[in-house]
């Protein structure tokens, strides 16, 4: 019964996608100067700043690319992968080779050129995913190496992995290094004889020596240098959003390399599982031993929850997990998602909405959640 629940779920996310979603964000997301809008409003009203981060351009890159595979308004798909690709592959590139995080709304260049790890993945996902996707896009793989090469150059921490900024801070993050993961599996699929699984495999690696070092072997988010364990409450704080995210990212990977699934995955999952509320949403923050810590509840760790149920199901056809997918997914159309395709972003842990605006960046999640939804289903 759940199996045929979820087939009906994955319909209903392609309706809310083809219906709602793209075209809000069609309409009202892209800015008059070639790129996409960081916010909409609760109502759904572009609300113009100075300055959109490059995070949103690559993000939003990637949510046309879906909606250009599922046959929606396939000229307005390609025109915004396009316009994407534009600001991919030029304005938001360094002299050196390296991704910058911000520019200027008025589309004059950027505003902070800092290089930055998070930034340069979500460049080098998009610009894969487009490279799938996109017919005459073989560009994008071009820049993406070019990107490599310069990461490569620049970035390469002695200690293992990249650094997060240049300059580097204090700490060292297993997030920027996830998201790059993501990155090497989609220029994989897009580019399979371009060595992407091997740096791939070598963030696997970070994964296994460093970021669930801790206590519990629960993903740890920051870290002293050298990747040595922290103090205070970056000891004790885990995400469960993360821990479900890397449970897809593991799967995920065993896919492509055609090996087993990481034995973690499954530690991963059950606990984050133990710390889903009564009606199944994912929190924001957790001590290791599972007490609340941030009872907030942002739309993100819904999708990843999702995600996570999906990636257990497609492994093992198990009618529980399927269940687990129907609930999460419910969440998401019952109390993040709009009608008319947008998201309440945020709750605290009373119930009460925080997000006083739609971050344009929301979409990356929710989009890839549900296009996982209906693979997995074939829907």
């Amino acid at each position: 019964m759940s199996k045929s629940a979820l087939k009906r779920r994955a319909r209903e996310a392609r309706h809310w996608l083809t219906d709602a979603c793209f075209p809000l964000w069609s309409e009202r997301g892209v800015g008059e100067h070639g790129l996409f809008r960081e916010t909409l409003s609760l109502d759904h009203q572009s609300t113009d700043g100075d300055s959109t981060r490059v995070r949103v351009q690559a993000r939003q890159t990637y949510v046309f690319t879906e909606a250009l595979r599922m046959g929606w308004k396939p000229d307005a798909a390609a025109d915004h992968v396009g316009m994407g690709l534009s600001t991919l592959t030029g304005p938001v590139l360094r002299s050196d080779g390296l991704v910058g995080r911000t520019l200027a709304a008025d589309g004059t260049g950027m505003t902070d050129d800092t290089a930055d790890l998070y930034d340069t993945a979500f460049v080098l996902f998009a610009l894969a995913e487009a490279a799938s996707t996109l017919d005459g896009a073989e560009d994008a793989l071009e820049g993406a190496k070019n990107i490599l090469k310069a990461v490569d150059a620049k970035l390469r921490a002695p200690d293992g992995g990249y650094f997060e900024t240049v300059p580097g801070d204090q700490k060292r993050h297993q997030n920027p290094h996830m998201h790059l993961l993501e990155a090497c599996l989609a220029l994989h699929r897009a580019d399979p004889d371009g060595e992407h699984l091997s740096r791939a495999g070598e963030i696997i690696s970070l994964f296994d020596r460093f970021f669930t070092a801790g206590p519990g072997d629960l993903l740890g988010e920051h870290f002293a240098p050298g990747w040595t364990q922290p103090a205070g409450r970056d000891a004790d704080i885990v995400e469960p959003g993360h821990q479900f995210e890397w449970v897809w990212l593991l799967h995920t990977y065993a896919r492509a390399s055609n090996t087993p699934v990481h034995p973690r995955a499954e530690a991963l999952y059950v606990f984050a599982c133990s710390t889903l509320d009564e009606e199944g949403r994912a929190l924001q923050e957790v001590t290791r031993e599972g007490a609340v810590a941030d009872g907030s509840r942002r739309t993100w760790p819904q999708t990843e929850a999702l995600k996570a149920h999906l990636a257990m199901f497609e492994a093992t056809g198990e009618e529980s997990f399927a269940a687990a997918a129907c609930r999460s997914f419910d969440v998401l159309m019952d109390e993040y998602l709009t009608p008319e395709g947008g998201w309440i972003d945020q709750y605290d842990s009373t119930g009460k909405p925080m997000a006083h605006n739609m971050p344009a960046s929301t979409g990356y999640h929710v989009v890839l959640a549900m296009a996982e939804l209906m693979r997995i289903m074939d829907a």
